[in-house]
């Protein structure tokens, strides 16, 4: 077999397909750099390594300067890497550009959520970049992941991060309950999608009368996902059990008080701080969910 003719093919009929069928161009990108990986993988076992520095001086020579050796060893790794796995479950959605991404990573069942939530969440390849960056898929919790891989029905709570990361752009050396809840406010968006995916803001120190007196849930949120009130409590100590006492009683109020008859029992998060990190903590109550907050 003449593996650079075949190569040089792969890569000149792709080129003219896109310009005919843009609409489906990621597909052939992939299909392409696919079969491009195995050929430079079967020359490479064939002729050595440095068979693929020769091919790509004569690719670039030929039809374009981009098919660099840094290029082709990157398609060689894609086959590699996929190819194990099931053509037919690799999204078309994605480019080869956010593909190009999951190239550094070696855990498959990563590569699979980022994969997923690329497609709901149509992510930007910057947008998954700084989620592999920040360790999203590390800071599950094992169980979470192991739902992934079984594809098991999730909870409201499962890709609630652990730690969550807030960000600090003031560069606060001591971090308050009153500045936690502004760094978080000032960044509401990331803040949301670190608990998760349907989490929407209602308000800040949220006020209810419980007997005579009044008192704050620092966040009210709603997952239009699962149906349900989110409290979310803050704390800049470990956890106490104190804390636990106190965000059931908010929960039990939002689920006597606010929630309709067709919403789920309302949902309680206390983000707690341990050594220097906001992290995840569990109670007995399943509905509350505690997780840290590493500043960064």
């Amino acid at each position: 077999m003449n593996y650079y003719n075949e190569i040089k093919n792969e890569l000149v009929n792709n080129e003219v397909y896109k310009k005919v069928k843009d609409y489906s161009k990621n597909r052939s990108d992939l299909n392409t750099y696919y079969n491009v990986g195995r050929l430079l993988n079967d020359a490479g076992k064939k002729y050595g390594e440095s068979v693929i520095n020769r091919y790509s001086e004569k690719l670039m020579c030929e039809l374009n300067k981009k098919y660099t050796e840094r290029t082709l060893r990157r398609m060689r790794q894609f086959y590699i890497l996929f190819s194990n796995q099931k053509w037919s479950t690799l999204s078309t959605q994605l480019s080869w550009s956010h593909y190009s991404e999951f190239l550094p990573l070696q855990n498959i069942n990563e590569i699979n959520y980022y994969i997923k939530i690329t497609e709901e969440q149509n992510l930007s390849v910057r947008d998954l970049r700084n989620k592999i960056k920040n360790k999203e898929y590390e800071r599950l919790d094992d169980k979470t992941k192991e739902k992934l891989i079984k594809k098991e029905e999730n909870k409201i709570t499962d890709f609630v991060k652990n730690p969550i990361i807030v960000k600090n752009r003031y560069d606060y050396k001591n971090i308050s309950e009153k500045i936690l809840k502004q760094l978080i406010l000032e960044d509401l968006d990331d803040f949301l999608k670190e608990l998760g995916d349907g989490f929407s803001y209602i308000e800040k120190e949220y006020k209810i009368k419980i007997g005579n007196r009044y008192n704050y849930i620092d966040l009210l949120l709603f997952n239009y996902k699962y149906n349900s009130f989110v409290v979310v409590e803050l704390k800049v100590t470990e956890l106490k059990k104190e804390h636990i006492g106190q965000i059931q009683i908010y929960m039990n109020y939002i689920d006597k008080n606010i929630k309709g008859m067709s919403h789920d029992k309302t949902i309680g998060i206390i983000i707690c701080k341990h050594d220097n990190e906001f992290v995840m903590e569990y109670s007995s109550d399943e509905r509350i969910f505690e997780t840290t907050y590493a500043v960064n």
